[in-house]
């Protein structure tokens, strides 16, 4: 993702995202997952995948999450599946700081979180299902870091690309990257002027028969 597409696409929402992705057949939109916290900015960037299994046998090899970030560059979103388990926090306030001081621009967890006052101090924005008190220690382990993922029904792939704010979270395929992200910017083009002759006075059936909203996705 080049600076100009990163501004262009900070401009947009995951709603503009999210009909994008409808126009082109794609998947990519999730529900459920949320900030964490209220002021957590919106964040995007190219995906760092982690996956998350149980505890069992085979011991892990670093406590989870130090991969993702080691591998993280400035501006990624570090993005973690660990299939919706409600039980354990599989992010917190340690890996927040070391996520934050390397410039990754924040997390998506398919999975809960704890510390989130720790999110709060550093201004780091998390977004998941929810929070939890409990650790992972002894209960999940990372299993493997920039992997092909499953988050929410969305396969996700290192390098896609991630949209969250306060609406919710969508991943754009980063092959179909420069389309979604033409039309995401059109569809937002269109409703920011809708928006514009509603605030000068014309009505609402007036703004939806010149600008035909049911259609704007074909």
């Amino acid at each position: 993702m080049t600076p100009q597409e990163r501004e262009r696409l900070q401009k947009l929402s995951s709603t503009n995202v999210s009909d994008a992705l409808d126009h082109f057949h794609l998947k990519g939109a999730v529900h459920g997952v949320l900030p964490t916290w209220q002021g957590c900015r919106k964040i995007c960037g190219e995906a760092v995948t982690m996956r998350m299994i149980a505890a069992g046998e085979v011991p892990p090899k670093y406590h989870l999450g130090q991969a993702a970030i080691a591998a993280a560059k400035e501006g990624d979103v570090i993005v973690v599946d660990n299939a919706g388990r409600p039980d354990i926090s599989c992010w917190g306030g340690v890996l927040a700081t070391g996520a934050s001081m390397k410039g990754v621009s924040g997390v998506v967890i398919d999975g809960f979180c704890r510390d989130i006052d720790d999110f709060v101090d550093l201004g780091f924005s998390v977004y998941s299902r929810g929070p939890v008190v409990q650790s992972a220690r002894g209960r999940a382990i990372e299993d493997a870091t920039n992997v092909t993922v499953q988050f929410g029904s969305v396969q996700v792939n290192p390098g896609d690309v991630v949209i969250a704010d306060r609406s919710g979270v969508a991943f754009i395929p980063k092959a179909h990257f420069a389309d979604v992200l033409e039309k995401a910017y059109q569809l937002y083009e269109k409703e920011e002027a809708m928006c514009a002759d509603l605030k000068a006075g014309m009505n609402n059936m007036e703004v939806d028969a010149k600008y035909s909203y049911n259609t704007m996705l074909k």
